[in-house]
């Protein structure tokens, strides 16, 4: 590979690693041509962007960028790929989801919003975070929720004092 295909490269991780809040470092060796066109669909369809690459490449990006990445350089052996996400829990679902069929992705480590977590010991922790969406929208049923109370609990009185001031209504006009 030449020099200047190697700074595209680091560039373009650079750029990725700005760009995404969240992203995950696995190991996807092992898994075979189809296996792994069968993960990169299952990305594709999730919109992660995965990327198989050198650790020395990915390591000169992580080194150039302004975050702080130190605790990712260590688990950068053996082969490695960075799976890119806006959503910090998609991709460990989608690791967990594989494994259930096949031995890979094994995670390295993985960013989210801006911690490190090191180790495969971590994806369940990972896949079960919430997403920010999933928050807001459990806020907004908080906050819905004694509204709802009310407004339900105000229609059931209404029906009774109807039925009351009808029934005495109808006492009346016997009477």
């Amino acid at each position: 590979m030449k020099l200047e295909e190697k700074i595209a490269i680091v560039d373009d991780l650079s750029e990725k690693l700005e760009k995404f809040d969240h992203f995950y470092l696995a190991d996807v060796s092992n898994l075979n041509s189809v296996e792994t066109s069968k993960l990169r669909r299952k990305c594709f369809e999730k919109e992660i962007k995965l990327v198989v690459v050198k650790n020395t490449l990915l390591k000169r990006a992580l080194e150039k960028s302004d975050k702080s990445f130190d605790d990712l350089l260590g688990v950068l052996k053996d082969p490695t790929s960075v799976m890119f996400c806006d959503t910090a829990n998609v991709p460990g679902k989608l690791i967990k989801e594989f494994r259930k069929k096949h031995d890979r992705p094994l995670l390295k480590a993985a960013y989210v919003e801006e911690s490190v977590y090191l180790g495969d010991d971590k994806l369940e922790m990972l896949a079960s975070l919430k997403s920010r969406d999933e928050m807001i929208a459990e806020v907004v049923h908080m906050l819905q929720s004694p509204a709802i109370k009310v407004v339900s609990g105000l229609k059931s009185g209404g029906g009774k004092l109807s039925g009351i001031v009808k029934t005495l209504s109808e006492k009346e006009k016997k009477q």
